[in-house]
């Protein structure tokens, strides 16, 4: 219960609070746009969830490669409007400049745009999570799969109420407060997107190994909490002048009903801005402490040994016959050690993959009373399953059997040591 919600709300949060400052300054038709652009994300994530659950026409990292660079590009012209910066432009353009309407109203679509792009990265793995609950053929009317659910529920409920309360908070900063919070918050967040197709362009050598830009994500992968933990900061600095600003005197009131109108927003405001920081430091906490009691919750067993020759790594065949897990680990050039998993799924098959999965990472398995389990979601793995991609099954390694060893290339564990940093 608890991992589920520790990573909805890990994995979800960071487009909660982008979601809600983009939204809170807009006009009433620039909500409706952004409320367009919502809806659009999150049902592209939906079918793109559907594919990634039933087929293996997706890759997701050339899936993730694109929707971030589209968000990037958004994101910078969205902080160019922001500050006034393209629209004179704009009115150079014949089309717009006959229609003025038209030529106001991009600002609000490139938001719309930026708020597509950030749910149709996010929410796929968030719908994701719900077909991790039960293996095949199992039942969902256990006490396991309901307490999976409930933490699942209590971070979308964790992440909502923040958004939403966030959002009526930032409707109530002034517009240069809002203006900044929002150019650093986008740009924080920009960061990240950056650093992340970087190193997926590294990784699969389509840009050269630039030893100083290697350096540089390596810190970025290390510290990605910071971007994190910014955003939230930001969020409440924000709030928290809202909050401040809430004691000012009332302005001066035609009638008694103008009066209790003004002291109603006051107190709303106030209760919004409480809610967010009740909300960002249950966050915290989920985020440190659960996460560690999680992590620690089990140890994983030492790597076994195994004989390198050249390229190639050869593990004796009756070393992993027992059908039970069977970890190992090999340093790669950079000094990263990337694991592995063997275990025999029957009287022909292994099952062979590295030591992480897409979604959960590179936090292992282990065995339990015969069984594989995810060190982080506590989800059971099907053993059967062991060796192919989907959900939170581990990432496929490519092997041989030969003379009586299974051979394993270091080459492809050298592509994957970035997942193991």
């Amino acid at each position: 219960m608890l991992r589920y919600l520790v990573q909805v709300v890990q994995n979800l949060l960071t487009t909660g609070i982008l979601t809600a400052l983009l939204c809170g300054g807009l006009c009433r038709e620039g909500k409706r746009r952004a409320l367009g652009g919502c809806i659009a994300g999150a049902a592209a994530a939906l079918v793109l969830a559907v594919l990634r659950r039933t087929t293996a026409l997706v890759s997701r990292g050339v899936f993730n490669l694109w929707i971030l660079s589209f968000a990037v590009v958004f994101g910078v012209i969205s902080i160019l409007f922001q500050w006034g910066l393209l629209q004179k432009a704009l009115r150079k353009i014949p089309l717009l400049k006959k229609q003025p309407s038209l030529a106001k109203a991009v600002p609000d679509y490139v938001c719309a745009l930026l708020l597509a792009a950030l749910l149709f990265y996010a929410l796929p793995t968030i719908f994701l999570y719900p077909t991790e609950f039960a293996l095949a053929g199992e039942s969902v009317f256990t006490t396991d799969f309901l307490f999976k659910f409930i933490g699942f529920a209590a971070g979308l409920l964790v992440v909502v109420v923040i958004t939403l309360s966030l959002y009526k908070t930032s409707g109530a900063m002034p517009e240069p407060l809002l203006r900044g919070v929002l150019t650093a918050a986008l740009l924080v967040n920009i960061s990240n997107q950056l650093a992340s197709i970087v190193q997926f362009l590294l990784a699969r050598r389509i840009i050269p190994m630039i030893r100083w830009l290697f350096r540089l994500i390596i810190v970025a992968s290390d510290y990605n909490f910071v971007f994190f933990y910014t955003l939230m900061g930001l969020g409440f600095l924000a709030s928290l002048v809202v909050f401040a600003r809430s004691f000012k005197p009332l302005p001066v009131c035609n009638n008694p009903a103008e009066r209790r109108k003004f002291r109603f927003f006051r107190r709303m405001n106030q209760r919004h801005c409480l809610t967010v920081a009740v909300g960002f430091a249950l966050s915290v906490f989920l985020l440190t402490f659960v996460k560690s009691y999680i992590e620690q919750g089990v140890v994983l067993s030492p790597a076994e040994p195994m004989t390198i020759a050249g390229e190639e790594i050869l593990i004796p065949i009756s070393q992993v016959e027992d059908g039970h897990l069977h970890r190992f680990a090999y340093t790669v050039q950079d000094g990263t050690e990337v694991r592995f998993i063997v275990i025999k799924k029957n009287a022909a098959a292994y099952g062979v993959g590295l030591d992480a999965c897409d979604i959960c990472g590179a936090t292992g398995y282990y065995e339990r009373k015969n069984e594989v389990i995810c060190r982080l979601c506590d989800v059971v793995m099907n053993i059967s399953t062991i060796g192919f991609k989907g959900g939170c099954n581990p990432v496929p390694l490519a092997y041989t059997l030969r003379s009586g060893s299974m051979i394993i290339e270091t080459i492809n564990l050298e592509n994957e040591k970035n997942r193991f940093k």
